[in-house]
């Protein structure tokens, strides 16, 4: 019984070196043992397992030899392998003048079983410490790889021009200006401006969308994007390191530098804990000399050792953080950069969501929403993007990019009236397109009722006829009316919508998204009076979500600052506190429902370490657990947390 009893007993103590290594790696110890997926990092552990099951043989099966110096020095070479590196630890951390910490505990657990002649316990104390600390390895691993691996995906090599011919660099040395060559299948390398009529690309190493995305000549090519079709150069923009890619992945792997309030508790709690728990253990020991009749020592000390054992607080000290690490790797997964695990926390409290109309709910680019028209359509749109096409203005873009690839009609004397609109000569007609105001000027009459249109409307009229009418609008995005909904349905309780534009069309965007309220016409001095009179109520938890650029004061204004479609940004990645990588608004309350399921799991392991540690601490205590017990509470506890934590990571959101 005394054996399977130290054995236990050394279990415990491994299982408070676990979290020792854990706590004081967070406070700037590194105390990886390399690649917990690297075989090597195994071999100590697997030969300190080895050397134990042969020397539990031979003292069962008694064999004669193996007794004095030679089974000490079996066992020795047993211990060796894994209790070296955590003396090491302890006696570095003593020199740093932090005595009472998980390391101090196992040494004196196992030099004290040596001492007493229970090499066997000795070992699997150590023993079980390797497991539990390969086990936590291989968690933490495993979210950083699965978050490395969304976002790093540039390539290791770029094709760059040098006088017409192309050779393969490191992009890490290309410059600014430089000229370089993607091939079908490649991913982009660097930021920059594509040089070719247009090429298709798959963002979703980016956006985590799938549909391929076309790109025109001028415009910007990111990092990571992977071309889908032809042979295309680029004019680099970026350096390697300043690529938007490069900042957000810099940004995730640091995110754990922002703690929680639960993390910094539960830190600030085992520094005080542990030596409290040392000096209880040693109060366990020895007073009850004084008041036992046949007080025993290597019975009390077995007490102390199992109370050890139990009370460390490794389930909650290695559990905790990666669990909130397991949010920030699940949201990643989700297209939702968390840049701390305090922004989990905040974003759980919401009950206020302030949000930017364009580029926001809506895709801040014009497009033709409605045509009425008195003649033939296909013939009304023909003339009128014939004339459109001679302005460069937003509204006649968005009306000739809906007309399409065909011919346009020759025209002549062309003429710009500022504020109003456009004519020319037509196939012989005399063609008028503009606002309402143009047709006034004209003297040309229209129906009524078009002056009721909240909405951007561009009239035409041939030979001083009204002919009809085209309704532009900034299109509503799929996901926005069920991101009111969902939002509404996780605990938010107004949500309000600030915007620049014309307040009757953020008022009509506002009712037909189920938008609590709305203001409109507001500069960006203006939102910040909002979103400040918002705030006033100290019982508002606001979030403002904008497109990162302009509304950067508001975005920092805000209790937690949430970007939209803002991977190209700078502004936004360096404001914001989340940043939704895929366009989307639904994602906010994706975002809130992993905020939510972090925060449980965090609550369930410290319930889950605390009840079990409690009942046994009391029953170790009173010389009722034994180191069975002692095991469960502290090897097992900690076991059944890391697992529990890492689970977010397989869960859809």
């Amino acid at each position: 019984m005394e054996f399977t009893k130290h054995t236990h007993t050394e279990n415990e103590a491994a299982c408070c070196s676990v979290h020792a290594k854990h706590e004081h790696s967070h406070d700037g110890h590194d105390h990886s043992h390399g690649d917990a997926s690297s075989f090597k990092t195994y071999i100590p552990a697997l030969l300190s397992l080895l050397l134990l099951l042969g020397g539990i043989l031979l003292d069962y099966t008694e064999a004669s030899f193996f007794e004095g110096y030679i089974r000490l020095a079996w066992y020795l070479l047993a211990y060796i392998p894994v209790g070296f590196p955590v003396l090491k630890e302890a006696y570095s951390t003593i020199i740093k003048g932090e005595i009472f910490t998980e390391f101090l505990l196992m040494g004196l657990a196992t030099i004290g079983a040596l001492a007493l002649g229970e090499y066997p316990e000795a070992v699997a104390v150590m023993l079980f410490y390797s497991i539990g600390e390969l086990f936590q390895n291989a968690a933490v691993n495993k979210a950083k790889n699965n978050i490395k691996a969304l976002l790093d995906v540039r390539p290791d090599i770029a094709h760059l021009e040098a006088n017409g011919n192309y050779k393969d660099v490191q992009p890490n040395t290309i410059k600014i200006g430089d000229t370089i060559q993607i091939r079908v299948g490649e991913k982009a390398p660097l930021d920059g401006t594509l040089l070719n009529d247009s090429a298709s690309f798959n963002t979703a190493a980016l956006t985590g969308e799938s549909r391929p995305k076309t790109i025109r000549k001028g415009e910007q090519v990111l990092a990571g994007m992977l071309n889908l079709e032809n042979v295309i150069s680029l004019e680099v923009t970026k350096k390697f390191e300043d690529s938007a890619l490069s900042k957000i992945l810099e940004l995730v792997q640091n995110a754990t530098s922002k703690k929680a309030k639960t993390e910094l508790f539960i830190r600030k709690f085992a520094k005080i804990y542990t030596p409290i728990v040392f000096f209880l253990a040693l109060a366990l020991v020895f007073i009850p000399y004084f008041f036992v009749s046949d007080y025993q020592f290597n019975e009390w000390l077995y007490r102390g050792l199992v109370f050890l054992v139990i009370s460390c607080p490794c389930a909650l000290v290695i559990s905790i953080p990666l669990g909130y690490f397991g949010g920030i790797g699940a949201a990643s997964g989700n297209g939702i950069l968390f840049k701390g695990s305090n922004y989990l926390d905040v974003i759980t409290q919401l009950n206020t969501v302030v949000m930017d109309k364009t580029g926001t709910l809506t895709h801040g680019v014009f497009k033709v929403t409605e045509i009425k028209t008195e003649m033939d359509e296909e013939e009304f749109l023909k003339l009128l993007a014939s004339l459109e096409s001679q302005s460069t203005h937003p509204i006649a873009k968005a009306i000739v990019a809906y007309y399409g690839e065909k011919s346009f009609l020759p025209l002549s004397d062309v003429k710009e009236i500022a504020g109003h609109g456009l004519s020319a000569i037509i196939d012989g007609k005399s063609v008028s397109a503009g606002n309402a105001k143009l047709l006034k000027k004209m003297n040309v009459a229209y129906p009524a009722e078009i002056d009721e249109k909240v909405e951007t409307i561009v009239l035409m009229a041939v030979n001083n006829v009204y002919v009809g009418y085209v309704l532009i609008a900034d299109e509503v995005k799929d996901d926005a009316k069920q991101a009111i909904t969902d939002l509404h349905a996780n605990g938010v309780k107004k949500i309000v919508m600030l915007s620049g534009d014309k307040d009757a069309i953020t008022q009509k965007v506002a009712k037909e998204l189920g938008i609590d309220s709305a203001f409109g016409d507001l500069l960006p001095e203006d939102k910040v009076v909002k979103l400040n009179e918002i705030k006033a109520d100290k019982s508002n938890v606001v979030a403002f979500v904008g497109d990162g650029i302009n509304d950067a004061p508001v975005l920092a204004l805000s209790d937690i600052g949430i970007a939209m479609g803002a991977l190209g940004s700078d502004v936004a990645i360096e404001t914001a506190d989340v940043v939704i990588q895929n366009d989307m608004p639904s994602k906010i309350a994706s975002a809130i429902k992993i905020g939510k399921t972090t925060k449980n799991i965090v609550y369930q392991n410290i319930g889950l370490a605390f009840g079990v540690k409690v009942i046994v601490l009391i029953l170790g205590a009173g010389g009722l657990a034994t180191m069975w017990e002692a095991v469960f509470a502290d090897v097992g506890v900690a076991f059944l947390a890391i697992l529990n934590a890492i689970r977010i990571q397989r869960m859809k959101f």
